[in-house]
C-alpha cells in the first residue's frame, strides 16, 4: 500500500550475497529495517556508547552525520571499523558479525582501485634550487626535535603552492639532521583529476607501509583498526618520518598518523584538516614577493635582465607568486637563453592581456607548453592519459609511439621544464595542474582517433610485457595464457625470471590501474587478457590485487558476450576469494564457471576447475570428494591433451593418497607425476613431485632415499624462485630430522618455512608448519611452547575450515595437557581430535580412538 514502509523481513539481511560496495550498504539499509528501523541519532549513541566502554578517547567518537553517510550508496569507500559497528548495534550477534566481517574483506577488498597505491621508504628527489620557507622549516624542524610529544604539522594550501615540495624538502633536511632514521612516503591521491584513481583507502596504505616495515603479508590483518595498531607496534622505539601526501580528510589519514613518541607525519592537503586534534597546522601559503624574486634570482642566476631593471618583480608579479608557476617559468627561461628577463616580462604580460589568463599556473603552462618542440609537446598530451599514478620511458614510448632514445631526451626536457617530475628511480609523474592542462590540451589537439589509439598502444604494451614476463617465471604455464602478440613499441630487457619478477612488481599498481582503466572505458578484451596473464603472477600472493583484476574481468567479459574469458575470469575470481578465506563463495563461481567450460566443450577448463574445487575439498579434510575430482580431473586432462594439467591430478591425488596412510599407492602416482614434468621441463612441478617423494619415503623408513629427493627438491625451488615449494620443501626436511630425533635441526628447518610461508601469505602451510614445531616442541620436553605453537595453529586451521589440521592441533593439544597432569583438557582435547579424524577419515582416527581406551579407561 502507498506510504506504508517496507515489512522488515523475517531473517536479516545475507551480507553474503553482496558482490559490490552498494550491495553491502543496502543489505545494511535492510539490516536497519529488520532491527526496527532506529534512527541515525540511536545508533550513533549506542556505537558511542559502546566505544567508550572500550576506552575509546572522545576524539575518536564518532557523528550522526558520519553514520549516516555509511548508508549513503555510491561510495568508493568504507569505514570498517565504522560499518561493523552499525551491524553490531542493529544485530549484536557474533556469528552474523562475522559474516559481515568476511563480506567486507572480499567486497571490499575486492576491485576498489582506492587499494591501489604505492608506498616507498625514501623520499622523492629534493629541490635542488629550493627557496624561500625560512619560517616554515623553522617551525617543522623545532617540531620535530621535540621527540617526547606526538606531532603532527599538517600542510595545508592551494594547489600549486608547493606543500609537496615543503614537505619533501623538510624531510630531506631532517634525514640529513638524522633527527629521523627511517622514512615512509605515501602519495594518497585525494585531489586526482581522474576519476579511475580516487584517494587511495588508507586500509591499503597500511597494508604498503606494514609490508616496508617487513611484516610478513600473511600477519597483516584485515580490518583497518586492526592494521593501524600494527603500524603503531612497528613504529615503537623507532624515529620515523612518515610523509602523507596529497591528502583527502581526516578520515583518510587519521589511521597513518604515527601515535608513537620518536615519530613525526608531515601531511599535505588542499584543505586543513581541522578534524586532526593532535595536529599542528601549519598553512603554506604562495611565496611573499621578496621569496618570489629570490627564488628566480637562484633558479637562473645567469639569465641577462635587460632593459627592465624591474623585470623580475614583474615576472614574480604575473605568476602570482604561485612556486608551481614560477617553476615552469624558469623553465622556459633556460630554454631560451637568448631572451632576456625584461622580454619575458613583457611576454607575460603580453599573453595576459591577449588571453586574460587570471591564473599564473594557467598563464605559465601556457607560455612553457606553446614554446616546446612539437614532438615534445604530443608527448606531454599524451603522457597525460597514462591512467597510473606514474610511468616509465617504456610506457611513455609506447604512448607516444617513438623510440626510446628519442623518447628519454624529450622526457628530461621536459623535466628540465618542470612540466614532468621525477619520482622514484627511472620513474615519473605529473602535478595535478600539470595533467589537467595537458589531458586538455589533449582534448583540443588530438582527434578521439588519435588518442584512442595512444592509450591502446599503452594497453598493448603493458599486456605484451606482462606476457613476456611470465612467460619467464611460468614457462610451462604459458599454454593456458592466452596468446599475445609480441611489443611492437619498445619495451624493457627481460631475460631472466628475476628481471620478470622485479618488472611485475615494481609495475603491479600501475597493471592493476591499467586493468581498471581499460574495463571503464571501453577495452574489455585487455581486461580480460590481463586477468588470465597475470593469473600465476597474483596468484597467492597479492590476493587484493587479484580480486580487484579478475572481478574487473569478470565483468568485462560478461559485458561483450565472451563466456570462455567469463569462465576464466571466474575461476580466478573463485581461486582469489578462496585465498581471501571465503570458500562457500568460491564454490558457488567454481561451479558456474564450470558450467560454461562445459557448453563450450573446453575440457581443459573443465578439468582445471575440477581440481580446484578437489583442492578446497582436501583443505576441508574430505579427502573422498577431494579424490573423486581429482580423478574426474585428470581424465578429462588426459583426453585434452595438456601433460602439465595431468602432472598435477596426478600429484594432488598421491597426496590424497598419502594423507590417508597409503604410501605405496602414492610413490606411484608421483612418480608417474614426476615422469611427466620432466618431459614437459617443469621445473617447479619437478621440485613439488621430489618433495613429496621424500616425505613418503620419510614415511616408509627410507631416510637416505628421502635426503636425496629433498636436497634435489630444494636446489630447484631456490633456482626457479618458487618460495612455496621451497617451504614445503623444508618443512618435509624438518620432518625428516624429527624422524630421526634430531630436534633442533627439525627445528630450525620448520622456521625457516614458517618464515617464508608467512611472508608470501599461505595459512594452510603455516598452520601445518606450526603443528609440527608443536610436535618438535612436545617431544624435547618444552610443553609451553608446544602449547603455544598448536594453539596458533588451530586458530588459523578454525579460521579456514582445514579440519586436519585442527585435528592435529587438538590431538597435540591433547597430549601437551596430558604431559602437564592436567587430565580433564586432554580428554576433552583428545575428543574433538578424533571427531575430526573421523570426519575426514584418516588412520589417525584409529590410533586416538585406541589411545584413549588404553589411557584414559577406568578414571575419566
Amino acid at each position: 500500500m502507498s506510504g506504508t514502509p517496507p515489512r522488515p523481513a523475517s531473517d536479516p539481511a545475507d551480507p553474503g550475497q553482496a558482490r559490490t560496495l552498494d550491495d553491502l550498504i543496502e543489505m545494511l539499509r535492510l539490516l536497519k529495517l529488520w532491527a526496527g528501523d532506529p534512527s541515525y541519532g540511536t545508533i550513533t549513541t549506542r556505537i558511542n556508547a559502546a566505544w567508550t566502554a572500550a576506552g575509546r578517547p572522545a576524539s575518536e567518537l564518532t557523528k550522526r552525520t558520519t553514520v549516516a553517510d555509511c548508508f549513503r550508496p555510491g561510495r568508493r569507500r568504507l569505514n570498517h571499523d565504522l560499518f561493523l559497528a552499525i551491524v553490531e548495534v542493529l544485530h549484536p550477534d557474533k556469528g552474523y558479525l562475522a559474516q559481515w566481517r568476511q563480506a567486507l574483506r572480499v567486497v571490499g577488498e575486492g576491485r576498489n582501485a582506492v587499494s591501489q597505491v604505492r608506498v616507498l621508504d625514501a623520499l622523492p628527489p629534493d629541490v635542488a634550487d629550493f627557496t624561500g620557507r625560512a619560517f616554515e622549516l623553522d617551525r617543522l624542524h623545532r617540531l620535530a626535535r621535540d621527540a617526547s610529544a606526538v606531532v603532527v604539522s599538517a600542510l595545508a594550501g592551494m594547489a600549486g603552492v608547493g606543500k609537496t615540495q615543503l614537505a619533501v624538502h623538510a624531510g630531506h633536511l631532517l634525514l640529513r639532521a638524522e633527527v629521523y632514521d627511517r622514512v615512509l612516503f605515501v602519495n594518497l591521491r585525494g585531489f586526482h583529476s581522474d576519476e579511475t584513481q580516487p584517494p587511495a583507502d588508507p586500509s591499503a596504505a597500511l597494508e604498503g607501509f606494514l609490508r616496508v616495515l617487513g611484516v610478513p603479508g600473511q600477519q597483516i590483518p584485515h580490518e583497518l583498526e586492526a592494521r593501524a595498531a600494527m603500524f603503531q607496534e612497528q613504529l615503537t622505539g623507532t624515529r620515523t618520518l612518515v610523509v602523507l601526501d596529497d591528502a583527502a580528510d581526516a578520515d583518510q589519514v587519521r589511521p597513518l598518523v604515527p601515535a608513537v613518541s620518536g615519530c613525526l607525519a608531515l601531511i599535505t592537503s588542499r584543505r586543513e584538516l581541522a578534524e586532526l586534534p593532535t595536529a599542528t597546522r601549519l598553512t603554506v601559503n604562495v611565496f611573499s614577493p621578496s621569496e618570489a624574486v629570490s627564488f628566480l634570482n637562484r633558479a637562473v642566476p645567469d639569465a641577462v635582465v635587460g632593459t627592465d631593471a624591474d623585470a623580475v618583480e614583474r615576472i614574480a608579479l604575473r605568476c602570482g607568486y604561485l612556486p608551481l608557476a614560477l617553476s615552469l617559468i624558469v623553465g622556459r627561461i633556460r630554454s631560451t637563453p637568448h631572451w632576456t628577463l625584461s622580454d619575458h616580462a613583457e611576454r607575460l604580460d603580453e599573453c595576459h592581456r591577449d588571453r586574460r589568463l587570471d591564473s599564473g599556473v594557467e598563464l605559465a603552462l601556457h607560455l612553457s607548453y606553446r614554446d616546446l618542440p612539437e614532438a615534445e609537446k604530443r608527448l606531454l598530451r599524451l603522457v597525460a592519459l597514462h591512467p597510473g599514478q606514474d610511468f616509465d620511458v617504456y610506457a611513455a614510448a609506447a604512448v607516444a609511439d617513438t623510440d626510446l632514445e628519442t623518447t628519454r631526451v624529450a622526457i628530461d626536457h621536459l623535466c628540465d621544464n618542470h612540466l614532468i617530475q621525477r619520482g622514484a628511480p627511472d620513474r615519473y609523474t605529473l602535478h595535478d595542474l600539470v595533467r589537467a592542462y595537458a589531458v586538455g590540451r589533449a582534448g583540443d589537439e588530438d582527434a578521439p582517433k588519435r588518442r584512442r589509439a595512444a592509450t591502446e598502444r599503452l594497453l598493448d604494451h603493458y599486456l605484451a610485457v606482462s606476457a613476456r614476463a611470465m612467460d619467464l617465471l611460468h614457462p610451462a604455464e604459458a599454454h593456458r595464457r592466452p596468446t599475445v602478440p609480441p611489443p611492437t613499441t619498445p619495451a624493457p630487457p627481460l631475460d631472466s625470471p628475476d628481471a620478470a619478477l622485479e618488472w611485475l612488481n615494481t609495475e603491479r599498481p600501475i597493471l592493476v590501474s591499467v586493468v581498471a582503466h581499460a574495463a571503464a572505458h571501453g577495452w574489455p578484451t585487455h581486461t580480460v587478457m590481463l586477468s588470465r596473464v597475470l593469473f600465476n603472477y597474483l596468484d597467492g600472493v597479492h590476493r587484493s590485487d587479484a580480486h580487484t583484476v579478475h572481478t574487473y574481468a569478470c565483468d568485462a567479459a560478461r559485458r561483450i558476450g565472451d563466456p570462455v574469458g567469463y569462465a576464466h575470469a571466474l575461476t580466478n575470481l573463485a581461486t582469489a576469494q578462496r585465498q581471501l578465506g571465503g570458500f562457500d563463495p568460491a564454490i558457488e563461481r567454481y561451479g558456474e564457471a564450470l558450467t560454461l567450460f562445459r557448453q563450450a566443450g573446453d575440457l581443459a577448463g573443465q578439468a582445471r576447475v575440477l581440481g580446484l574445487l578437489g583442492l578446497i575439498e582436501e583443505r576441508r579434510g574430505a579427502y573422498q570428494a577431494a579424490t573423486e575430482h581429482y580423478r574426474l580431473a585428470l581424465e578429462m586432462f588426459e583426453r585434452a591433451g595438456d601433460s602439465l594439467g595431468e602432472a598435477n591430478a596426478l600429484n594432488s591425488l598421491g597426496m590424497v593418497q598419502a594423507r590417508l596412510g597409503r604410501h605405496t599407492q602414492a610413490v606411484a602416482l608421483y612418480r608417474q607425476a614426476l615422469e611427466i614434468y620432466r618431459q614437459i621441463g617443469d621445473r617447479v612441478g619437478e621440485a613439488n613431485a621430489l618433495n613429496v617423494l621424500g616425505e613418503v619415503s620419510v614415511h616408509l623408513g627410507r631416510p637416505e632415499q628421502a635426503v636425496d629427493y629433498l636436497r634435489q627438491a630444494l636446489t630447484l625451488s631456490r633456482q626457479v624462485g618458487d618460495r612455496y615449494g621451497e617451504a614445503s620443501t623444508l618443512d618435509t626436511l624438518g620432518i625428516l630430522h624429527a624422524e630421526l630425533g634430531q630436534l633442533v635441526e627439525a627445528t630450525e628447518q620448520y622456521q625457516q618455512a614458517l618464515a617464508i610461508l608467512r611472508d608470501i601469505g599461505e595459512p594452510h602451510g603455516e598452520a601445518h608448519v606450526l603443528n609440527s614445531l608443536g610436535d618438535t616442541a612436545r617431544a624435547g620436553g618444552q610443553f609451553s611452547t608446544a602449547l603455544a605453537h598448536y594453539t596458533a595453529a588451530h586458530a588459523i586451521a578454525e579460521d579456514i575450515g582445514a579440519r586436519y589440521q585442527q585435528a592435529r592441533a587438538q590431538a597435540g593439544l591433547g597430549h601437551v595437557h596430558q604431559g602437564r597432569g592436567e587430565l580433564s583438557d586432554a580428554y576433552r582435547h583428545f575428543q574433538a581430535a578424533l571427531e575430526h579424524y573421523e570426519a575426514v577419515g584418516t588412520p589417525e582416527a584409529e590410533e586416538i580412538r585406541a589411545y584413549l581406551v588404553e589411557e584414559f579407561r577406568p578414571t575419566t
